[in-house]
């Protein structure tokens, strides 16, 4: 049974906040080392289970982790139905890793087409294989990690260690007076014999077979499928369908479907692309299909609204179903109202009843029985407002900021700059919002007194309130760093877990 989502609360009694601390850090950089642009973090997943974790990086690898506390789970089961506080936190370690994508050139196009992985998600696995898949901008690639046993013969009749000594030497002095035949056979068949052998006087009293033991497991992985020349524009998301079978890409202007098992032709359902590309007004920014209902999708755009498309309407999904979005307050566009606006991801909940949306300046918490507005709003970094132009002109404006969702569905999360991310509650009457930086020290970046996030759907229509009138310091008084962003987490399935990325540093907390 799913969890009650944020608007199923009713009279039950709040959560509390959580206390979050450091659980561990893979990657970790030394005070003044400097970052490989190849070794920054571009994507982070948990699998359905919360055992296995895998991020992507610019330079094409994908990493794997598993969690080594899993095998106690049935006593910490046991523990949770007596009541007994846990004390201890999810504990993961590496697995292995691999090349996913290289760097390619598109000579029709005369374009470089990089190996950073865009996304990764993980597929049902079958057989204790693990599936996934990983994109580039361009290329969607299958991949199965399966552990394989190296294995050795052994118990051998010959003592090797001494024939290898004598064969180095016996070779030396008869290499010069007789070569070996083109077959690699030789031509003297008792010198052969006599090369780097010992047999004992008598010879061997009985013949052992030779006995092939196994060596510990290794994870190997394997390309399946590789799913190209289906997009013409740089691949933003993809997402596994519930039914185990299908998954969708897409790009700015394009969703196509495919299956699993089938790379050589996939449908496309959506396309937004005019006929004449001048009256382009918006682009596809992120899709995923809901969790349990294999025919419903939801894409979002440039613009700040999401569409719910039905696949059982019609081959080609150019008309939603239902179209989520708020209208701006009479007054107040301005020249970045549409920049900021652009939804940079979207999650559904776990019981598929929400949809949490990020565009620049806020989250935003949807009910699919409500597309009048979002149910709730969350600032994460109004105090940035004054500085748009500054933002702007370094291009720091169009960072596109990851959300996720808790297993529960209490409470929301999303990164900001300065390496610092926000959770909120988001239950009916929460005013749960911690501020936590990337580092072992998570709460040392705390706001002292944290503004409630608007909550009412009338309030919406007022404008957002403005940031501190401080313009070179964030809300926590610390001078404002544009270069260390946190784009990148990802939410524990079933507990209180976060994974996010600090430049090629893999931070992991808990509460």
């Amino acid at each position: 049974m799913d969890p009650p989502g944020p608007g199923d609360q009713g009279e039950a009694s709040q959560p509390q906040t959580l206390e979050w601390r450091f659980a561990q850090v893979f990657g970790e950089r030394a005070a003044g080392e400097d970052v490989q642009e190849v070794d920054i973090i571009s994507a982070i997943e948990f699998d359905k289970s919360g055992d296995h974790l895998a991020t992507g990086d610019k330079g094409g690898r994908v990493v794997l982790f598993e969690r080594t506390d899993a095998r106690d789970s049935a006593s910490r089961r046991e523990l949770e139905r007596q009541d007994v506080p846990i004390t201890r936190h999810p504990e993961f370690r590496y697995k292995t890793e691999f090349q996913s994508h290289e760097p390619e050139f598109d000579y029709l196009k005369s374009l470089e087409i990089e190996e950073k992985i865009n996304k990764i998600k993980w597929c049902q696995t079958a057989n204790n294989a693990l599936s996934l898949l990983s994109t580039n901008d361009k290329t969607i690639k299958y991949w199965k990690v399966q552990e394989k046993k190296v294995k050795r013969v052994s118990v051998m009749n010959l003592d090797t260690s001494q024939s290898v000594g004598r064969s180095t030497s016996a070779g030396a002095s008869t290499s010069s007076s007789k070569a070996p035949l083109p077959n690699g056979g030789c031509s003297d068949k008792l010198n052969c014999l006599n090369t780097g052998l010992s047999f004992p006087p008598g010879g061997y009293p009985s013949l052992r077979l030779p006995v092939v033991t196994s060596l510990e497991a290794n994870p190997v992985a394997r390309c399946r499928r590789v799913y190209a020349h289906a997009h013409d524009y740089h691949i933003n998301s993809i997402s596994n369908n519930s039914d185990g079978e299908t998954f969708i890409s897409a790009d700015d202007l394009r969703i196509n479907l495919w299956n699993l098992e089938i790379n050589s032709q996939s449908f496309n359902i959506v396309d937004v692309k005019p006929t004449n590309m001048e009256d382009l007004t918006e682009v596809i920014t992120c899709a995923e299909f809901h969790p349990s209902h294999c025919n419903t999708l939801a894409y979002s755009s440039s613009k700040g609204s999401i569409r719910l498309i039905d696949l059982r309407q019609s081959a080609l999904c150019d008309n939603h179903s239902k179209i989520f979005e708020e209208h701006e307050a009479p007054g107040s566009r301005s020249f970045f109202t549409e920049i900021i606006a652009s939804i940079s991801d979207i999650k559904f909940s776990r019981d598929g009843r929400y949809i949490l949306s990020r565009d620049y300046m806020t989250l935003k918490l949807w009910d699919l029985n409500m597309d009048s507005g979002p149910v709730s709003t969350f600032q994460v970094h109004e105090h940035l407002r004054p500085k748009l132009c500054d933002l702007y002109e370094n291009d720091s404006i169009f960072d596109k900021f990851e959300c996720c969702l808790s297993g529960d569905g209490l409470r929301v999360a999303t990164g900001s700059y300065g390496n610092v991310f926000r959770v909120f509650g988001c239950a009916p009457g929460s005013i749960e919002a911690t501020t936590l930086e990337a580092s072992r020290n998570p709460m040392r970046r705390q706001i002292a007194n944290p503004t409630r996030p608007t909550r009412t759907l009338t309030s919406f229509t007022r404008g957002v309130r403005r940031g501190g009138e401080n313009q070179g310091v964030d809300a926590n008084g610390n001078s404002l760093d544009f270069s260390t962003k946190l784009l990148h987490l990802a939410w524990h399935p079933t507990e209180n877990s976060i994974a996010c990325a600090a430049a090629n540093s893999l931070y992991m907390y808990y509460a």
